[in-house]
């Protein structure tokens, strides 16, 4: 069977808190499967999306020590879509996993969703969590809402569309052109890759919520963004037909 790379990359903004430990989590699980012998090799890659805290020199530093461990610097906050999308441009790898810097879930899941995309012959796995209630009844209630939309308007029957758990080939964003610039980004991508006919899978894991600081997710104006971005991008992503079979 085919070994591949893997790109494990985090969109950061303001997140010293968070940085070392999400690093150390990927290195830990890259070496795991280097020692193994199930990749080839992995790189991680830091998105640092303009922060104004000590996230950008952290990332540096890291950097400076191990030649695996990359960043990219924006000079101006563009936003989760837009480190989402420079992090797929960047990454350099066969299979990039993308996830939240505040490591939501065991990154050594990693080893069952590398195992399940290479025997399913996927193209994407993307998780979703078992158990979401430590998070509150309102954001629950948003969740549940939000999946049913993206169900609604663009027939994806995806669990958890916004958990930032999803491993891709590569090659997959030869062919798919994400413009969405807030937390619509996800919804955006399975969208558009369930019309182009790629093979997504889907396997549950456990939950962890975000122990320190504060997530904006489901306040007002992100949710008023989700909403715009889904009326402006609906036409595109339905217009858009299977991809032709390679021959």
């Amino acid at each position: 069977m085919i070994k591949h790379s893997v790109s494990i990359f985090y969109p950061a903004y303001n997140e010293q808190t968070y940085i070392l430990r999400a690093v150390e989590a990927a290195r830990e699980v890259g070496e795991r499967m280097l020692k193994d012998e199930e990749i080839t090799g992995f790189e991680i890659l830091i998105v640092n999306d303009a922060s104004t805290d000590d996230t950008g020199r952290i990332a540096d530093q890291l950097a400076a020590e191990d030649e695996r461990i990359r960043v990219v610097h924006h000079q101006r906050n563009i936003g989760l879509g837009g480190a989402v999308r420079s992090g797929f441009k960047h990454a350099r790898n066969d299979l990039i996993l993308y996830s939240d810097i505040d490591l939501p879930f065991d990154m050594m899941e990693l080893c069952k969703a590398y195992r399940l995309i290479r025997y399913y012959e996927a193209d994407i796995v993307s998780a979703f969590r078992y158990d979401r209630t430590t998070e509150g009844i309102r954001r629950l209630i948003y969740s549940k809402i939000y999946n049913a939309l993206i169900m609604l308007f663009f027939r994806l029957r995806i669990k958890d569309v916004n958990f930032a758990f999803k491993l891709v080939r590569r090659e997959v964003f030869d062919r798919i052109d994400l413009k969405a610039e807030g937390s619509f980004i996800d919804a955006e991508f399975l969208a558009k890759a369930n019309r182009l006919g790629y093979k997504i899978i889907q396997f549950g894991t456990n939950y962890f919520h975000r122990s320190r600081g504060v997530s904006t997710l489901s306040s007002p104006a992100v949710i008023i963004k989700i909403l715009i971005e889904l009326g402006r991008l609906r036409k595109e992503i339905m217009g858009l037909a299977p991809l032709e079979p390679e021959s």
